[in-house]
């Protein structure tokens, strides 16, 4: 109760007077707040400290102290500053930088992704930041989208150093706490309890690019303990795979900066920046061409996609490729080699098979779906030609098997409905010039004749007799013509 009126009362901290609450951790409450003397606005970040868990209380204040001291040492444009910091016996604060922006977090999901040349250009001011503070023995140690803050006009701000590592301290370091971090964000070297650099940082900072041009994390797992096993030991998918928007270039570039190994791995924030520089420029601004609110329209209105939920509508549109083909364009061909399959959105198409048409599909229906099944390991067996103008939507069985389980199983059951919707129209057809059936025996029930033998050569009556034995235990005699009564008996007798 006390700390709860404490809460409310206090509206001053230092010279600071409390305006607002802006945001809450798990330690601490940001306030926009002004100075009472000069009015300028500040970032208070404020942690109170319980009596009752002294020895976390003393750990946490070092912490902050930390950040103070070290935030103090690494004055650039791209890093939240620090203006002052104090401790009390019941709470302590640090006064910074207000900065009016959204943590990279926002974007992080499928469908709030920015354009590949933002985030290079976003990237590499990050990178940037890292290496102004690693060149003064900094490492932030931490580093994860909500820790990245995009201001107005695409200006970046990294803040909480306050987990932050001084490497040039003598002696033990005593600010460090085992398992800092975040664990889908960790280099190899820190889950591994190894010594840490500016190396550390920089796979953080590529897991945050893979992760804002993808939209998903670098490694996906059920527990923290299967987790860090693919961190050390698995590779990544390339970005342009998972998110065919993205050009190839920014991949190897990736991949450098998550390197396991430390000496493949980009040494210093500038050699990461400048491969970033230089891929900037290979990228066309595409954000007006792509028009991603049209195709998601487009998508979600076609009633193959009916059961998708809005998210796995935009997974689907990032790990696609938007095919535009004219009349008469021939854009699968019977024989050849093919592992992609997708959805036809707008237009019709023939499907032929040795110079023969076997159908003309509309929008809504599933092509190439035998690719579905058996991806790289099969030719086409069919050739696929507009008819009209078409809007194609290509998945990538690469980028498919990588996609989320419940956007996989709603695609699987989509491909599955439309094969068995399929064959029951191929049936049909068939029915209409098909033969008549023989009408089989049901059950377990089995027939015999009995032909009457009069001396040694055998001669055929007029009527012939069958004896058959139901699976119930009946006995049901039929007299027939001709011979082979296992048609539809005249009539018969039951006893």
């Amino acid at each position: 109760m006390a700390e709860s009126q404490l809460t409310v009362e206090r509206q001053r901290y230092g010279p600071y007077q409390v305006l607002e609450e802006v945001g809450e951790g798990a330690t601490s409450i940001v306030y926009r707040a002004s100075h009472v003397e000069t009015g300028a606005i500040v970032a208070l970040k404020v942690m109170r400290l319980g009596v009752k868990k002294a020895k976390m209380a003393r750990r946490l204040k070092k912490l902050f102290m930390t950040e103070a001291a070290m935030a103090s040492r690494i004055q650039h444009p791209n890093i939240v500053q620090i203006f002052s910091a104090e401790i009390e016996d019941d709470f302590a604060y640090i006064a910074m930088e207000f900065v009016k922006g959204t943590p990279l977090r926002e974007f992080c999901t499928f469908d709030k992704l920015l354009p590949a040349h933002r985030v290079t250009e976003i990237m590499f001011k990050c990178a940037m930041a890292l290496d102004f503070a690693g060149r003064r023995g900094i490492v932030h140690r931490d580093i994860k989208p909500d820790n990245i803050l995009l201001s107005d006009g695409d200006e970046v701000k990294i803040m909480d150093f306050g987990l932050a590592l001084n490497l040039r301290k003598s002696g033990t370091d005593s600010t460090f706490i085992m398992g800092v971090g975040s664990p889908a964000y960790m280099s190899p070297e820190q889950i591994k309890d190894y010594p840490l650099n500016m190396q550390s940082d920089l796979y953080s900072l590529g897991a945050v690019m893979f992760e804002m041009l993808t939209g998903r994390l670098p490694f996906r797992a059920k527990n923290r303990a299967a987790l860090m096993y693919k961190i050390i030991n698995m590779d990544t998918e390339p970005v342009s795979t998972l998110n065919p928007s993205v050009p190839e270039q920014l991949d190897p570039i990736i991949k450098r900066a998550m390197e396991k190994d430390l000496y493949s791995r980009y040494h210093t924030g500038m050699e990461f920046a400048q491969d970033l520089s230089g891929a900037k420029f290979q990228i066309l601004d595409d954000a007006d061409s792509i028009k991603l609110g049209r195709r998601f329209s487009l998508v979600r209105q076609c009633p193959a996609f009916l059961d998708f939920e809005n998210d796995e509508i935009w997974e689907i549109l990032r790990i696609s490729h938007w095919r535009n083909y004219n009349e008469l364009r021939e854009f699968m061909s019977e024989g050849d080699s093919g592992a992609n399959f997708g959805v036809l959105l707008e237009g019709e198409v023939e499907i032929a098979m040795r110079g023969k048409r076997l159908a003309v599909l509309g929008p809504g229906e599933v092509i190439g779906e035998l690719a579905f099944f058996n991806p790289g390991k099969a030719s086409r067996t069919g050739t696929v030609v507009a008819m009209t103008d078409c809007t194609f939507l290509e998945v990538s069985s690469a980028a498919y098997a990588l996609a989320s389980e419940e956007t996989r199983e709603h695609f699987r059951k989509l491909v599955v409905d439309t094969l068995i919707r399929r064959v029951n129209a191929i049936n049909e057809k068939i029915i209409e010039t098909a033969p008549p059936a023989r009408v089989g025996l049901k059950d377990t029930e089995f027939a015999f004749d009995l032909i009457p033998m009069e001396g040694e050569e055998p001669k055929v009556p007029e009527h012939a007799t069958s004896i058959i034995l139901t699976s119930g235990g009946d006995i049901v005699v039929v007299e027939d013509d001709p011979v082979n009564s296992r048609g539809q008996p005249a009539s018969f007798v039951k006893r």
